[in-house]
């Protein structure tokens, strides 16, 4: 499972959305992500969920390819929605059976945060899936240079967050290799008691980091090698250019707050 995980990764393409610059992909990845506060009925998380929709399609992403790549959150989202349903007990009582009662807003809130859940971690993953990691970080350094006044190392947070982000998918492809050599050599991680996983998982971390900690090295070394001195005096070869359809998507954003504050209870 852990190789289908697409968090983190790039995929070209010439979408609408792959056109955009980075800079107001980020801009709407953030707002969206406060945006999505804003529901709080029915109504409005179906606008969420019809909009998030409509950005995938915009993204020429297939819905299977995007869908099937995020199989290791459902864990957490399915997670999310029993927690809401076992404890939340308001509303009118739905089911009982021995010590177990499920109620009416428990059902509500636990579709209603999952649904949250899933919308916020789908417009990461279109974001990440077309946007390139040199251009998340060229975006991200543009959208902090205010920040430079106050002597921070801008350049040198957008490089950590964009290698971040390029690492999610390197190291789950690292980590099912691993996984698959140790299950070659006999070992079982999937059976016997919790403190036997526990300690099955032991000989997956240490190569794992091994590994993770030679790969930053190797990174360091050729990035030294080739002169890398922090952002002063750099220039680009990729010039980022603000253009019709960037100021189309942020209306388009004001559009969704606007049915969001108007469609809530």
């Amino acid at each position: 499972m852990l190789e289908k995980m697409i968090f983190g990764r790039y995929v070209p393409g010439d979408s609408f959305v792959h056109r955009l610059d980075p800079r107001s992909k980020l801009i709407f990845v953030f707002l969206f992500i406060v945006a999505v506060f804003l529901a709080n009925n029915t109504a409005t998380y179906v606008i969420l969920l019809a909009f998030t929709l409509i950005v995938i399609l915009s993204s020429r992403i297939r819905p299977y390819f995007l869908f099937n790549g995020l199989k290791p959150i459902l864990f957490l989202i399915i997670f999310t929605l029993l927690m809401h349903i076992i404890f939340t007990k308001e509303g009118a009582l739905v089911f009982e059976w021995k010590f177990i009662r499920i109620y009416e807003e428990g059902i509500r809130q636990g579709i209603y945060i999952s649904v949250r859940f899933l919308v916020l971690v789908l417009i990461t993953t279109v974001l990440t899936l077309t946007t390139s990691p040199i251009s998340i970080t060229d975006g991200m350094e543009t959208l902090l240079n205010p920040l430079k006044r106050l002597k921070l190392p801008v350049h040198e947070l957008a490089l950590m967050m964009s290698i971040s982000l390029r690492f999610i998918p390197t190291l789950m492809d690292e980590t099912d290799k691993i996984m698959k050599a140790q299950l070659a050599r006999g070992s079982d991680l999937t059976s016997g008691t919790m403190k036997e996983r526990i300690k099955a998982v032991v000989p997956l971390l240490v190569p794992l980091f091994v590994s993770a900690f030679k790969r930053a090295e190797d990174l360091a070394i050729a990035m030294e090698v080739r002169g890398y001195r922090g952002g002063e005096g750099r220039t680009r070869y990729r010039q980022l250019q603000w253009g019709w359809r960037d100021t189309l998507i942020l209306f388009v954003f004001a559009a969704l707050v606007a049915a969001l504050f108007w469609f809530r209870g």
